[in-house]
């Protein structure tokens, strides 16, 4: 099951295709099943409060996810800044939908046990996020 939910009264997805329909596809693409997933909106500072406590790292960032997936079963939570996500839309001159989809992928990939803290596998992770934007179109 995939859930929504906001820390921030000033943002709604409208439009909850991509959640109920494109995530399952990505995941069963993939080889997993939607198991519990949490996509949590949030502001720059409740990410950054996260990044600190659980992280240890003190500075802002777009996407951070806890994985609790077992086997194929994909879960866990997915926290996103609106605020980082609308920064970078503007700096990288995307759309601001573009931007959210590209870390909700961004983390899925995570759960799905694709990587990015090496060159190469980095390389592999964005073809994927680029292979789903493309898709999902």
């Amino acid at each position: 099951m995939i859930k929504l939910f906001y820390e921030i009264p000033y943002f709604r997805i409208k439009n909850k295709y991509f959640f109920l329909n494109e995530i399952p596809i990505l995941l069963k693409n993939e080889g997993g099943i939607v198991g519990n997933i949490n996509y949590i909106f949030c502001c720059n500072d409740y990410l950054l409060d996260l990044n600190n406590k659980y992280l240890k790292k003190n500075f802002y960032t777009d996407v951070i996810a806890f994985n609790y997936s077992k086997n194929k079963c994909i879960s866990g939570d997915i926290f996103i800044s609106v605020e980082q996500v609308l920064y970078n839309s503007k700096k990288w001159n995307q759309l601001f939908i573009f931007e959210l989809n590209k870390v909700m992928i961004h983390a899925l990939l995570h759960f799905l046990g694709y990587n990015d803290k090496k060159k190469s596998d980095k390389k592999i992770m964005e073809k994927k996020e680029n292979f789903y934007l493309n898709l999902f179109k």
